[in-house]
């Protein structure tokens, strides 16, 4: 269990001259648990000082942090990383298979914002204000490898369109029970395409009906984390409460920040509850990172909004530094049982705040 006067976890980042990168400089550079020392990227950034590195390619509204500059980039590589109690990686899923798996085999703890372990048996895909009780299978994780390790483990968060829906969905089980039917339809930022992303003559005064990948994310990663883990804690029980279907469209829009989304849901209890009996749920809702007084937890897992028109991305995506869910148009569904609008910001939880906030949730709980 950490307290404010335990040293700080000496953190390092993969991928930092990318978008998520920088966010994870941004969040980490003063974090009151973690110390910034090592950084990692491609041989094109390799040995350069961080400042030269993401020259032209820094697009944050807050400069470089000055205890950052400095730092020499390294090659994602495990020597250069061997000090870190905690590894950050905003890597692209190419590179981001094997370079994880090698930092985990050198029994260091990965927590990542890549897809390609999220649906491993053994790593906890987690959404910090859902399911941080995922994380009691690394031990399970640990032992299971060949060779086995005694403090490595990776631990994933949720796609950013994924994780502004499924708080949500957990907020509605916990209160009214399992929900067997969510219609889902985003309406995403370009900046999760990364930079630079999506051509401006793709973009601008149009609407990209295709996210490759994205919609078969969502359907499948909501089960997971909204399942548990079996007595044993060796496995995850996806969605064993019942059969829940999640359909979604995923479409690019010319917004740079901020993941939106109309969700339709069907419970399985009927009668349903009401449009009111929802908002007081969702306003009490209350997770795991908030009780244990974690540094980047949001007072609101989730805002729901009375006005008529909101949440909107410009207006919103940025209240209590993009660490909660806002939430509005709640009413009833004349095909489903109730309709709703949400919305992530998708740099902030839906990316480096999940793992940053996972890792509080892990130090708290003894797992570094």
């Amino acid at each position: 269990m950490s307290s404010s006067n335990s040293p700080k976890v000496k953190v390092g980042v993969l991928g930092a001259t990318g978008t998520v990168g920088q966010r994870f400089i941004l969040q980490l550079s003063s974090h009151p648990n973690f110390e910034l020392v090592a950084l990692g990227a491609s041989s094109a950034s390799a040995g350069k000082r961080y400042i030269d590195a993401v020259a032209g390619r820094w697009k944050q509204v807050h400069p470089v942090p000055e205890n950052v500059r400095d730092l020499v980039v390294q090659a994602c590589e495990v020597d250069a990383f061997r000090q870190c109690g905690v590894v950050f990686s905003g890597l692209d899923s190419g590179p981001a298979g094997p370079v994880e798996e090698a930092f985990r085999a050198a029994n260091l703890r990965v927590f990542s914002n890549a897809k390609n372990y999220r649906m491993d048996p053994l790593c906890p895909l987690i959404v910090p204000l859902v399911n941080t009780d995922h994380l009691d299978i690394i031990p399970h994780q640990r032992a299971s490898l060949s060779p086995p390790i005694d403090q490595g483990y990776i631990v994933t968060n949720a796609n950013c369109s994924t994780t502004g829906v499924v708080v949500v969905l957990k907020a509605l089980e916990n209160a009214f029970g399992p929900l067997d039917k969510v219609l889902v339809t985003t309406l995403q930022a370009i900046s999760g395409g990364g930079y630079p992303g999506v051509s401006s003559m793709d973009i601008v005064d149009n609407v990209v009906p295709l996210i490759s990948g994205e919609e078969g994310k969502i359907e499948t990663e909501t089960l997971k984390i909204l399942g548990g883990l079996t007595s044993d804690k060796k496995a995850f029980d996806n969605h064993a409460s019942g059969p829940l279907a999640v359909s979604a469209h995923c479409n690019r829009v010319p917004v740079i920040d901020g993941h939106l989304a109309t969700v339709s849901v069907s419970f399985a209890k009927k009668p349903a509850p009401s449009p009111e009996e929802i908002v007081k749920a969702l306003r009490a809702y209350r997770c795991e990172a908030q009780e244990l007084g974690c540094h980047s937890a949001p007072e609101f897992a989730i805002t729901v909004h009375d006005e008529p028109d909101r949440p909107q991305p410009r207006l919103d995506r940025d209240w209590q530094n993009g660490a909660g869910v806002n939430v509005g148009r709640i009413r009833e569904c004349p095909v489903l049982d109730i309709k709703f609008v949400s919305l992530v910001n998708n740099v902030m939880l839906g990316a480096a705040t999940s793992s940053v906030l996972n890792a509080e949730v892990a130090l708290k709980k003894g797992y570094l």
